[in-house]
């Protein structure tokens, strides 16, 4: 345990517990094009990342706390989070693994939430951006996957993403409001909204994995089933589902969208919570 976790409250642990349901909330979400899908016996393991999702909840618990008592989005607090942040990436390694883009997404958003508590997603967006601005000075120095192909193809990657301000997680909020005011189900409305990140989003694992003409193929596709109408439409249905299957033959995971639209659902929580 680092200096920084402890001394936290009531209301540290409400906003993280918010943040890990957003989380299992976009796990159970489907038919997402080529990520795991909770309804298939043969998905990769999705009870095992489930649960591995709970063991990020004393982490983010940890990130509110500093945030709140260092009450700026400062360069230590930039730190801080960094040192919290590889320690619960162990912690979830031991429980399973995985959701590496949810956590950076997750801890800035509920540092910044905690930082001023009862902002709307613009501000709380804002000052994660701040907060991303600033250099983990204690971070490893060997360059991550992500970064390498961030700096090969000059694709923004999460860390862009972040310093960017999060515009898909806004635009995929947006989505949302859209979408539902429009009559699609909850489901409906939080596809489309994934699918609004894949259709922009330089999707670092994508180019890893598929190249720029595979990262292209799957924002086209994205952009189809929006175009015909959305997930709540018969032809935008016909498209999610010609999508999916492409990108399943061809083992292309739009991995990176998911975490981002995660940070949506919990802002999204967050407001639905404020009534």
């Amino acid at each position: 345990m680092t200096g920084t976790q402890h001394a936290t409250d009531s209301g540290d642990e409400a906003l993280a517990r918010v943040a890990v349901d957003a989380l299992v909330e976009q796990l159970a979400l489907a038919p997402k094009p080529a990520l795991p899908d909770p309804r298939e016996r043969t998905a990769r393991d999705h009870s095992d990342l489930r649960w591995s999702a709970q063991a990020l909840l004393p982490g983010l618990v940890a990130m509110a706390a500093t945030a709140r008592r260092t009450g700026e989005p400062s360069a230590r607090l930039r730190t801080d989070l960094g040192a919290i942040g590889r320690s619960t990436e162990h912690t979830v390694a031991l429980a399973g693994g995985g959701h590496r883009g949810a956590l950076w997404t997750l801890g800035l958003l509920v540092a910044a939430t905690a930082l001023r508590p009862g902002a709307g997603p613009a501000d709380t967006t804002a000052l994660a951006k701040q907060l991303a601005a600033h250099p983990d000075r204690r971070a490893p120095r060997r360059p991550s996957r992500g970064s390498t192909i961030s700096a090969r193809y000059g694709a923004a990657g999460a860390r862009g993403e972040a310093r960017a301000g999060f515009p898909h997680v806004r635009r995929a909020l947006t989505t949302l409001a859209v979408s539902r005011s429009r009559g699609a189900t909850e489901a409906q409305a939080r596809l489309d909204a994934l699918l609004t990140v894949m259709s922009t989003l330089q999707d670092t694992e994508l180019l890893y994995s598929a190249g720029p003409s595979g990262l292209r193929r799957v924002q086209a596709g994205a952009r189809g089933v929006l175009d015909a109408g959305g997930t709540a439409t018969e032809p935008g249905a016909a498209a999610l589902r010609a999508l999916d299957a492409d990108l399943t033959e061809r083992t292309w995971a739009p991995r990176g969208s998911a975490p981002l639209l995660t940070g949506a659902l919990f802002l999204d929580a967050l407001v639905g919570a404020r009534g």
